[in-house]
């Protein structure tokens, strides 16, 4: 997905509510038949563990005949998950790669040194199509930020799932819950799906370095505290944190190990080098990235 103009979400502590060290209520912004809520980067939490920018998408419905369009872009320095919920995508790139993605499975494209590609809606099903899903990207470590881009398609049967006592959860990327998802990540990540009954007690262990908590819908509590729809948690570290669910939950858990360091971001490019992200915004600039397979429009490079 590129970067798409919004304002950067809201972050604040909470008020009394011990094991949560952020609340980040994202800005709900609408790009033309679908609103995108942002929670990163937010004005307080740029990121949580490799996760650099995180976007709901949806849920929406078309107009006959419309549906999503992003022209080819540009990017570096990341790794890039759909996740989709409702709808289709069809993903094109200029390693020649063409994939949908539809509902559990994923899409991981790893830009490294450099990769372009488009995320449209297929034709056949511009009849009232539908979308809601999850883009994340997640920044490389420093040792990976140039590594060799690369496209991986991972279909819904080929994720771990887990349920039980009220849970249904499937791992998208990384480890979380004793389960590993073959997803090619570079760092420790958690990354899960979850979707809990009314009344249900899910304990977040402290396994991963940083942990946070982004609801879909219901509602959740954590010591008392009540967070609804939207809202970005961030977990103190170290310890297990207990979340109950009120009414049917949907969420997701993501984290992992703390960057190797701030990082720069401007429009679709991420790194550490603010030299080299200057690098990427002439190469595209001047054409010197690959075009996208079957896909000859272009999104100019932003002037400001």
């Amino acid at each position: 997905m590129s970067w798409q103009p919004a304002d950067e979400a809201t972050a604040a502590p909470p008020t009394d509510c011990p094991p949560v060290e952020t609340v980040i209520v994202p800005r709900s912004r609408d790009l033309g038949g679908f609103d995108v809520r942002r929670a990163l980067p937010s004005t307080r939490r740029k990121m949580i563990g490799p996760f650099i920018f995180f976007d709901q998408m949806g849920p929406a419905t078309f107009a006959p005949g419309k549906g999503i369009d992003v022209r080819p872009h540009p990017h570096i320095g990341l790794s890039t998950v759909t996740w989709l919920i409702e709808g289709e995508i069809m993903h094109r790139d200029s390693l020649g790669s063409i994939q949908a993605i539809r509902p559990g499975a994923v899409n991981w494209m790893t830009a490294g040194s450099g990769i372009a590609h488009s995320e449209r809606t297929p034709d056949e099903l511009r009849s009232g199509a539908k979308l809601y899903g999850l883009q994340t990207w997640l920044a490389l470590p420093k040792a990976h930020e140039e590594t060799a881009p690369r496209f991986e398609h991972f279909s819904a049967d080929r994720l771990p799932t887990f349920e039980g006592n009220g849970v249904e959860a499937t791992v998208i990327a990384g480890t979380g819950w004793g389960k590993r998802s073959p997803v090619g990540v570079f760092t420790d990540t958690l990354y899960v799906d979850m979707r809990l009954t009314d009344g249900t007690k899910l304990t977040i262990p402290p396994e991963h370095e940083e942990r946070g908590v982004y609801v879909l819908a219901g509602e959740i509590e954590i010591a008392g505290d009540r967070f609804g729809v939207g809202s970005m948690l961030v977990l103190r570290p170290d310890k297990p944190v207990d979340v109950l669910a009120h009414g049917a939950v949907h969420l997701v858990a993501l984290g992992g190990a703390t960057a190797d360091g701030p990082r720069h971001i401007w429009w679709n490019f991420v790194s550490s080098s603010a030299e080299r992200i200057e690098q990427a915004k002439a190469d595209w600039k001047t054409g010197r990235f690959d075009p996208v397979v079957d896909d000859d429009e272009f999104i100019p490079l932003p002037e400001n």
